[in-house]
């Protein structure tokens, strides 16, 4: 019984050492890596996370995924000695509740554009006095057996990443920094030329002046700063850096089934 407890004990005080890790780094602005996830199945995430990646963003957004298949995704995570920050598909507390019960070690949030909208995120990710997050009983507090550390420490060790996804953001970006809880920003050139009237064209001179701005806002405010490579290369990555980004998902398992759906279909042609 007691190499259990101990065994247990240890466990949390290493999940606590990562989330303390993670979140340094972030205020650091220490370049990262991240794993991206948007099928269901854990085995999947198993997959991802022994690459070596700090983190894996569960894309609940443009997915299908559930609430029990990211409990389960957060768990292969975990398991795997990896960090998970799902991204929510709206805001949304009920839903921003449910996954950090979860045992979710943060969270990302889609196109957030006013200073409102971040103080009801923090509202609802973080615990009294800072927050309002409400007090339960479920996998991230160890089901009560971790209770009092997690909810002790969960404000201080927590990751709110917001994405910037529109020019409206991009205007607003040095206000929506000055929150300390706001350990930094994901980038959306898609959406952001949406929002300017030329969708999809994300190398278009206003899209990239936009995600300039942001990226050096970052800078000013240190604030941990990511963009997405769909196709990620030793250069692409590097250019991301180079650029001020400091985190980089490095494409995700759908892009990857797409990219070799793309190669076989080539080499089907070729070979027939």
């Amino acid at each position: 019984m007691a190499a259990l407890y101990c065994a247990e004990n240890g466990l949390n005080m290493q999940m606590n050492s990562n989330r303390k890790a993670l979140k340094t780094k972030f205020q650091n602005r220490t370049p990262l890596f991240a794993a991206w996830t948007s099928l269901g199945h854990p085995q999947v995430t198993e997959m991802l996370v022994r690459s070596g990646v700090d983190f894996l963003g569960i894309d609940i957004e443009h997915s299908t995924i559930s609430q029990g298949q990211s409990q389960r995704i957060i768990a292969a995570c975990h398991a795997g000695g990896v960090l998970c920050l799902p991204r929510v598909a709206t805001h949304n507390q009920e839903a921003i509740k449910r996954l950090l019960d979860s045992g979710a070690d943060g969270i990302i949030v889609p196109a957030v554009d006013n200073v409102d909208q971040v103080e009801k995120l923090i509202h609802w990710v973080k615990y009294p006095p800072l927050g309002k997050r409400g007090y339960g009983i479920a996998r991230a507090q160890g089901y009560g057996h971790d209770f009092e550390e997690y909810t002790s420490m969960w404000n201080e060790l927590s990751t709110l990443i917001i994405q910037i996804e529109s020019i409206t953001a991009v205007e607003n970006i040095e206000a929506l920094l000055q929150f300390e809880e706001v350990d930094g920003v994901m980038v959306g050139p898609y959406d952001i030329s949406g929002s300017l009237g030329i969708p999809g064209q994300i190398d278009h001179a206003k899209v990239r002046e936009a995600s300039q701005q942001v990226v050096e806002a970052c800078n000013k405010y240190g604030k941990a700063c990511g963009t997405q490579d769909i196709d990620p290369t030793p250069e692409s990555v590097q250019d991301a850096f180079v650029s001020g980004y400091t985190f980089v998902a490095l494409a995700s398992d759908v892009f990857i089934l797409w990219k070799w759906g793309e190669r076989m279909k080539k080499l089907i042609s070729t070979c027939r």
